[in-house]
């Protein structure tokens, strides 16, 4: 069976260090997980007034969500804490009350930052976001990337493309374990 991996990248930049870390983990991904970049530039900020006329952007959202098998979420760490244009696009999913799209979906956190502590922060305020929405995440490995460029352009370093490997292929392994007790199509 091939999986159907929605990614969200945390970052706006179309220069994201976290954009080329998502390039580099499906670059080593299994065969059997398909990927596709869930967009969140355009969508407008939430506001519950709008919960019972979903403005195209948000229902194209929670429509890319449904359509995958599990999500990856790919993120920077800003000011200790989860992007703004992230955090956005996780609440027009989960809402109104009673349709979060992210109920039982399979999950994994990954982020890349120049600094030695890479995306811990922000992964611990994500996972508790995720909890609460009732996702599978995959606690184990956790993935907090330095980003060096030497170790992604021109090419993944053999030491980053065995990490992201491992990292990956869990990943795959856990979708297939929530999965088969929990089908989502």
């Amino acid at each position: 069976m091939t999986y159907r991996v929605g990614y969200f990248v945390g970052s706006l930049s179309k220069e994201s260090i976290n954009r080329v870390l998502a390039n580099a983990i499906i670059s080593v991904a299994p065969e059997d997980l398909e990927f596709f970049e869930i967009g969140i530039g355009d969508l407008p900020l939430y506001n519950r007034d709008l919960d019972g006329n979903y403005p195209a952007e948000a229902v194209a959202l929670k429509d890319a969500i449904h359509s995958a098998h599990a999500i990856l979420f790919v993120t920077p760490e800003y000011n200790r804490s989860i992007p703004g244009a992230l955090k956005n696009a996780i609440d027009w999913a989960s809402r109104p009350w009673g349709e979060n799209a992210f109920v039982n979906m399979p999950v994994a956190v990954i982020g890349a930052s120049p600094g030695n502590i890479g995306t811990a922060v922000v992964q611990q305020s994500l996972r508790a976001v995720l909890s609460f929405l009732n996702t599978r995440q995959m606690t184990s490995p956790e993935a907090y990337c330095s980003y060096d460029e030497a170790d992604f352009l021109p090419e993944l370093s053999d030491r980053t493309r065995e990490f992201l490997g491992g990292f990956i292929t869990e990943f795959r392994d856990h979708i297939e374990r929530v999965l088969t007790v929990l089908p989502r199509h």
